[in-house]
């Protein structure tokens, strides 16, 4: 397991400064690119409050990384409400490749990534979709499939129309290990002692419908 201080070797890095920086990504449910403040703006295509559940999407980086990694980016909420979440160590059962033709379509409907026939990890932030999460802000780490709640921490980031400037989120994987930070600022440090840990693979972001919000400085490092 690599310890504070260790160098690192960046796999992948994406300055996310606007749609063309995406252009081979995997758009999966009604996803719409631009940009906002110099960095890519996300949001959902169709109207929550018409298509319901169905106006939520995923966006997938093409690069399977390995296991042992930090992944961190920079994010703003732009207009709420809504919420984002960050998949990760993301493949298909049997380990068969995330986007193998074998695995069912994906449309961006939530439960086919919590309860489907892929294996990933996620973590949400920024729950602002509903009143209830509102009210008790967490961020929240998943396993799947099964939508299995395994690490829970408070959530710092502000309301859209609070938000000064862009937040630096970090997660790191490593094994059974899965941290989580915003502006360096820890907020859980997961073991997973489940006997089936999860190793490397793919990462997307998620929103759900109505959410703005930017992205930007995304970078993945070999601890």
């Amino acid at each position: 397991m690599a310890t504070a201080g260790m160098e690192t070797k960046v796999l992948y890095q994406n300055a996310l400064a606007g749609p063309g920086d995406v252009a081979g990504w995997v758009a999966e449910g009604p996803l719409s690119l631009g940009r906002h403040a110099g960095a890519l703006e996300l949001a959902g295509a169709l109207d929550d409050a018409e298509f319901g559940d169905q106006a939520h999407w995923t966006f997938w980086c093409p690069v399977e990384f390995p296991d042992g990694v930090r992944i961190s980016w920079e994010f703003l909420p732009v207009e709420e409400p809504g919420l984002a979440m960050l998949f990760f160590a993301a493949r298909g059962h049997r380990g068969l490749d995330l986007f193998s033709p074998a695995l069912a379509p994906r449309t961006g409907y939530y439960p086919q990534y919590h309860t489907g026939d892929i294996d990933a990890l996620h973590v949400s932030y920024f729950r602002h979709k509903y009143e209830s999460e509102r009210a008790f802000r967490t961020c929240n780490l998943r396993k799947s499939a099964g939508f299995e709640l395994v690490a829970q921490g408070a959530d710092p980031l502000p309301p859209a129309e609070d938000a000064l400037d862009f937040y630096r989120l970090e997660v790191v994987k490593d094994g059974p290990r899965v941290a989580f930070s915003i502006n360096g600022l820890p907020l859980f440090d997961w073991q997973d002692r489940s006997g089936k840990v999860l190793g490397g693979g793919y990462l997307g972001f998620r929103q759900m419908a109505p959410l703005r919000a930017a992205y930007r400085n995304l970078v993945v490092e070999k601890l």
